[in-house]
């Protein structure tokens, strides 16, 4: 009997080991557990940390777009000087076509006699010197007669009916039309069959 006691005694002082042990956790859990202050605490650092990930986001979108927004300006800034050194001759050009107009009435004018002839001779001269310089900065006379009417480069003055020729194609030409590289300077004025 006294065995029995004993090993009732040991079962006893073990349940009672056991039962301190899960008391013992259930204290860990409640310590380890956050309290409602450090829960409070813990919500507004998450808190904090969502707005400056949105902030760190939206300053990121910003440098992007600042950094698109100057790729965008160096390009224009390099097209535009480009285009300007491209068309740095089309002012002198515009400003030289009344002269060029002038030598070529010049140049129909018939001549008479040896005096007028090397005169004639001298304006040929001149004219040709200009075209050739206006030539090397990439200036083009519009060719017209014969071709078939463009808006972009023929400015229409009159419209006839020629016979033996298809409606809508330039028949005479009343003022010669300049071309700088692929810019119209100046419109042909011209005659257009219908």
């Amino acid at each position: 009997m006294a065995e029995e006691k004993t090993t009732n005694n040991e079962e006893l002082d073990q349940q009672v080991v056991n039962e301190e042990e899960k008391v013992e956790a259930v204290f860990e859990e409640v310590e380890a557990a956050p309290s409602d202050e450090e829960m409070g605490e813990l919500q507004v650092a998450n808190e904090k940390i969502a707005t400056l990930e949105a902030k760190l986001e939206e300053e990121s979108n910003r440098y992007i777009r600042l950094q698109a927004d100057f790729d965008n300006s160096r390009r224009r800034a390099r097209l535009d000087m480009e285009a300007a050194q491209t068309y740095r001759a089309q002012s002198l050009v515009m400003d030289l076509l009344p002269s060029i107009d002038n030598l070529e009435r010049a140049l129909k004018m018939e001549t008479v006699g040896e005096q007028s002839q090397s005169l004639y001779t001298g304006v040929e001269m001149v004219y040709r010197s200009l075209l050739e310089a206006l030539k090397k900065e990439g200036v083009e006379a519009i060719e017209s007669v014969g071709k078939e009417f463009d808006p972009h480069l023929h400015q229409a003055v009159m419209q006839v009916e020629v016979e033996g020729t298809e409606p809508n194609m330039v028949v005479e030409e009343f003022q010669k039309g300049y071309m700088l590289k692929d810019r119209v300077i100046r419109p042909a004025m011209v005659k257009v069959s219908q």
